[in-house]
């Protein structure tokens, strides 16, 4: 991990035990998150994509110690999280926050808006009482909320400035990096631009670091600086997001940037449809979790596991073969 390194993930495991399916029957394993290794400078927002299940979230909760890894480290400004005490962690939860998906299930409808953005101040015992009204009033100019709206309930406001209200109470104790799990997926278009906008403004008048969790690449094409791939637990493909979009080599990422539609009307790409589902991280399949469904499997894929390596300055690939062959 280098100075310029805020994060670095080294080799992450999350797996969960399952409850047994039947009396004499083994307890499953289901591998959330299967050895993914990342880092992010500071000031930067890495981008991690992947659909539904491919373990995005749970890579995102393991960061912040909301899930215990099963395995690997999380360097966080040079200190391992996995090795911090409680009362160590709670200090350096003032510097880490997240901001969920659904901006409706994530606010507690029992408190006014006020209430829910100074409530890590609250919890941290930051400043004195009339320090953290002074610090809310803030926060709410700051995301674009009025001062007569710290009274009202979830309820009466609409998704993007409930979204707001996240974004605000998240920022509450001058975190450097924040986990954005799928923040605008809950959202209309129009209103995903504005959120998306208030973060780049954000990041870089208060010099933010953002790891950006979406399904979706024509979101994180506007605010991420470098996009890891994940498939079935693993990363199957990081660059920068020029690169990746301009060149993607794994055919996981190039059936995904296939579905983008400006990407296809610009460059007349045709969609790749992927055939079958996502396999069960319960079951994982031998060798390249992906030949269940890319196109150019070979014998070598249903066999051997292929290593994230370096195929060209910056970019990383987890395949067998090199990209020309594939290239479009």
């Amino acid at each position: 991990m280098t100075k310029r390194h805020l994060l670095a993930v080294d080799d992450l495991h999350v797996h969960y035990r399952l409850a047994r399916p039947h009396l004499f029957g083994a307890r499953p394993t289901l591998r959330a998150v299967d050895g993914v290794s990342l880092s992010v400078e500071r000031g930067r927002t890495l981008g991690l994509v992947g659909e539904s299940g491919c373990g995005k979230t749970t890579l995102g909760l393991a960061v912040l110690r909301l899930v215990e890894p099963t395995g690997g480290t999380v360097t966080f400004d040079g200190m391992e999280l996995r090795s911090l005490g409680a009362e160590a962690l709670l200090d350096v939860r003032r510097r880490m926050q997240i901001i969920f998906q659904d901006p409706y299930s994530s606010l507690n409808p029992r408190q006014n808006a006020g209430d829910i953005v100074r409530s890590p101040l609250d919890v941290q015992r930051v400043g004195s009482p009339s320090e953290r009204e002074e610090r809310v009033a803030e926060l709410f100019s700051l995301v674009g909320l009025r001062p007569n709206q710290r009274n009202l309930f979830p309820h009466q406001f609409s998704g993007g400035q409930r979204q707001r209200i996240s974004i605000a109470r998240a920022l509450a104790l001058n975190p450097d990096l924040i986990v954005c799990d799928e923040p605008v997926s809950a959202l209309d278009v129009a209103i995903q631009a504005q959120i998306l906008n208030l973060l780049g403004e954000l990041q870089e008048d208060l010099h933010l670091t953002f790891v950006f969790i979406s399904h979706d690449l024509a979101v994180v094409q506007h605010i991420c600086d470098e996009i890891a791939v994940m498939y079935l637990g693993v990363l199957v493909e990081k660059a920068s997001r020029r690169t990746l979009f301009r060149s993607p080599r794994h055919p996981y990422t190039r059936a995904l940037l296939s579905a983008v539609p400006a990407r296809r009307a610009s460059r007349r790409t045709e969609r790749i449809r992927l055939e079958g589902d996502i396999p069960s991280p319960i079951n994982i399949p031998p060798g390249c979790r992906f030949h269940t469904r890319c196109a150019y499997a070979q014998d070598r894929c249903r066999v051997e596991v292929p290593e994230l390596v370096e195929k060209a300055p910056g970019h990383w690939e987890a395949c067998h073969f090199e990209t020309s062959p594939r290239a479009g």
